[in-house]
């Protein structure tokens, strides 16, 4: 069986950890029941860097679903192809989360046509949001296009899509370092002033508005007061890209936890402020999500 899986951008500038986007990069997963063992491959970005027994996160995400489906299987295969770059604030990770996951759900569906071995959409995004600590990246890649998630106050997770204009163009540049989440999440305060709370919570607000039918509000609806600034120590070579757009009057932010840099516009060519050693890449809001076959 296989299964793409696409990149994702988080945050979205005002909207931390609850605004995903799905952007048109994909990782190929190919798995295949064998009868002992594991053989995992793997190509693109990651090869030679990723482990290649039961520690890769796909098969760790596969582990899940084999357990949430009743049984681990003899053996397996598993090849991946990968696009999506590793730690640049793309949802590499989560990529490789659902893609597992959603790969597991298929293998067990091929292997048992006649039993009962559903997992659905839901609970798959819970398994994910569980492996991955937060639902910003994981919905996307699942449901793919524009996803406000979280948590409700009785602990469950949501996932809701709204539109996006189509209009709406995206361009992403990519520094040749990597970032890890954990040294971007180290860098943020307990706590924030509630006017820059508030100013937050408006542009979150403005943007869903912005995304679905007013793409001339991006560059106003992506303000961050919450996290960027205070980034800015790990990744100033993003943030400074992030200011040469913005004074320019382009929709620019942190993709995620960085640092990656992406630009949501209307087809505004972009290309000419790539910094030197970075590459560019204008992707379509991916509205397909996870994908088998």
């Amino acid at each position: 069986m296989k299964v793409t899986v696409p990149a994702t951008s988080a945050n979205l500038g005002p909207g931390f950890d609850s605004l995903g986007l799905a952007l048109g990069l994909r990782d190929e997963l190919e798995g295949e029941l064998t009868d002992s063992g594991l053989v995992v491959e793997v190509t693109g970005a990651g090869a030679g860097d990723v482990p290649l027994d039961e520690d890769h996160l796909v098969v760790r995400a596969m582990r899940v679903g084999f357990d949430a489906l009743g049984g681990q299987p003899a053996g397996l295969r598993l090849t991946c192809r990968n696009a999506i770059p590793h730690a640049r604030g793309l949802g590499s990770s989560s990529a490789a989360i659902v893609g597992g996951l959603v790969l597991a759900r298929a293998l067990s569906s091929s292997r048992a046509p006649g039993e009962d071995t559903a997992l659905d959409d839901p609970t798959l995004l819970a398994l994910a949001v569980e492996m991955e600590g937060h639902p910003d990246n994981v919905a996307p890649a699942l449901f793919g296009g524009f996803v406000i998630s979280g948590r409700d106050e009785r602990g469950e997770v949501y996932a809701v899509g709204s539109p996006v204009d189509a209009r709406v163009t995206s361009d992403v540049f990519v520094p040749p370092e990597p970032l890890s989440t954990e040294v971007a999440r180290g860098l943020l305060p307990a706590s924030v002033p509630h006017a820059e709370a508030a100013a937050d919570a408006g542009a979150a607000a403005l943007l869903v508005a912005a995304l679905a039918h007013r793409p001339d509000q991006l560059w106003r609806a992506t303000r961050d007061f919450l996290h960027q600034d205070y980034r800015r120590p790990a990744m100033p070579a993003s943030l400074e890209l992030v200011d040469r757009l913005r004074s320019d009057g382009h929709a620019a932010v942190v993709s995620g936890a960085g640092p990656t840099v992406l630009a949501l516009g209307t087809g505004t060519e972009l290309a000419a402020y790539c910094p030197d050693g970075w590459s560019h890449h204008r992707l379509r809001v991916d509205t397909g999500g996870a994908a088998v076959g």
